[in-house]
């Protein structure tokens, strides 16, 4: 089954630090169907995205944009997004996962 764990795993507020998913994404993986898991390791390498992140202008993916009523990032705990230009639009996940916890 393919993966895009690193083997760097720490729990960063909600997103692990090696491969970027959430804690539900990685509790949820073994049983997601083959179609799913490379959708979401599409979005996490940047292949399938929806924006540039603003802070760093690599690929991002938010699920709202793509049509969802939720996003993944709504699962993290709450970060410090103070010093950011809030019309500038969603953060890469590694950009969101460098941010403070509030």
């Amino acid at each position: 089954m393919p993966t895009p764990c690193r083997a760097a795993c720490k729990n960063e507020a909600g997103i692990c630090s090696g491969c970027h998913r959430t804690m539900e994404e990685l509790a949820e993986w073994r049983q997601m169907d083959e179609d799913k898991r490379a959708s979401k390791m599409e979005q996490l390498t940047g292949t399938l995205s929806t924006h540039c992140c603003p802070n760093c202008g690599e690929s991002a993916f938010c699920d709202i944009s793509a049509g969802k009523d939720t996003c993944w990032c709504f699962e993290l705990e709450k970060r410090d997004a103070s010093s950011l230009d809030k019309t500038a639009g969603c953060l890469c996940r590694k950009c969101l996962a460098a941010l403070p916890v509030e």
